[in-house]
């Protein structure tokens, strides 16, 4: 059975009036009232769900001691992990469009990758196509309107451009869709992990890189499709919690993953010490949310 929602909107002062009267403490209410006006109540609220009981629990909503400030406290470092881990995806997604790229051309020219008998489904692969021709068709980007200008076949362009054109999640399809595993490891090996492992580790990345693109809250999510955990190199398995491999996953393990590729294609990187610099910052210092194990900082990749 449905029910017609109900909840009226409410002013920042009555928003407000509504956490205090729910336990929560708020000191300053002009501070509080432009975190409203300027970030709201409802992508707050992902926030100081944190801070709350059970629902059910009879009892003020909020947990004794909980106030506006450690909500906001808890938002910003969410912002700023959310920065650290595009520069990570960053890596990931790079490294990949490239060695797809090269792998497909070097099948015999450019445009190769438009052979259907390369993928194992069909189906996914004309899907897919389309996409791509129809974006190839209205793109503003400068070298595909050149190419639409001077060529005339093929009809859209070659892998190398693209490949650079293509959102991430499409890449994903194309590579995860190649029939030949060979060809897979081919370009998963730049990346130093097979392909049994990086097919999944790009899905979950595809994840991670739309919720930092929309802003959501990051540092504690439970995640649908976890990555596949590697068994080798022995430091990156050494690193992994090899036993939380049941959804939902938390971050832990993909982050530490995305720090293996990221060592591998940018060794110069200071990426992992800088999210480990981070994670010392958390407000509330509750890394088991994040699925970190103890002792987490001692593990190869980290120490």
């Amino acid at each position: 059975m449905t029910r017609t929602y109900a909840k009226p909107s409410l002013t920042w002062e009555q928003q407000i009036a509504h956490l205090k009267a729910n336990g929560m403490t708020i000191p300053d209410e002009p501070l509080a009232e432009y975190w409203l006006r300027h970030v709201s109540y409802y992508r707050l609220s992902a926030y100081w769900l944190y801070f709350e009981h059970p629902k059910g629990q009879p009892g003020p909503r909020f947990k004794p001691g909980t106030t506006f400030d450690r909500v906001t406290a808890l938002y910003d470092f969410d912002r700023i992990l959310r920065r650290q881990v595009m520069r990570g995806t960053e890596h990931v997604e790079v490294a990949l469009r490239g060695s797809w790229a090269y792998a497909l051309a070097q099948l015999g020219d450019g445009h190769s990758y438009l052979d259907a008998s390369l993928y194992a489904k069909r189906e996914e692969f004309h899907k897919q196509l389309a996409k791509l021709v129809g974006e190839a068709g209205w793109s503003r980007e400068t070298y595909i309107k050149h190419y639409r200008e001077i060529y005339s076949a093929p009809a859209i362009p070659p892998v190398w451009m693209v490949a650079e054109m293509m959102s991430f999640g499409q890449l994903s399809r194309w590579y995860s869709n190649l029939e030949d595993r060979a060809l897979r490891n081919q370009i998963a090996r730049p990346l130093g992990l097979p392909e049994t492992v990086l097919v999944p580790l790009v899905r979950h990345v595809t994840d991670l890189r739309n919720i930092c693109a929309h802003h959501g809250r990051l540092w504690n999510r439970g995640f649908l499709q976890p990555p596949k955990l590697a068994q080798k190199p022995s430091d990156l398995a050494a690193t992994l919690d090899q036993n939380a491999t049941q959804a939902p996953a938390r971050l832990y393990n993909g982050l530490s993953m995305i720090g293996h590729v990221v060592r591998t294609v940018a060794p110069n990187s200071t990426w992992r010490q800088d999210v480990r610099a981070h994670l010392a910052t958390h407000p509330e210092t509750d890394l088991a949310a994040m699925g970190f194990p103890i002792g987490w900082e001692t593990r190869p990749l980290w120490a």
